[in-house]
């Protein structure tokens, strides 16, 4: 059976664990907004330019026969 100062030394190494990962979380949120906003813009400026159009192929021109 573990000592009370075993389990009060486990439970402090739990809470330093779970508040990096929180702040580690938090920082994740934050860089997937800034990155949703640039995906929207993207996406805008994707929609805003037009496509361009398909060229026609130059006419060929027909061999005149030799009589």
């Amino acid at each position: 059976m573990a000592t009370a100062r075993q389990i009060q030394y486990r439970m402090g190494q739990a809470k330093k664990k779970l508040t990096k990962l929180n702040k580690e979380v938090a920082a994740v949120k934050t860089k997937m907004k800034g990155l949703e906003g640039v995906l929207k813009k993207a996406k805008a400026a994707e929609k805003a330019k037009p496509k361009p159009k398909a060229k026609k192929a130059p006419a060929k021109k027909k061999v005149a026969k030799k009589k």
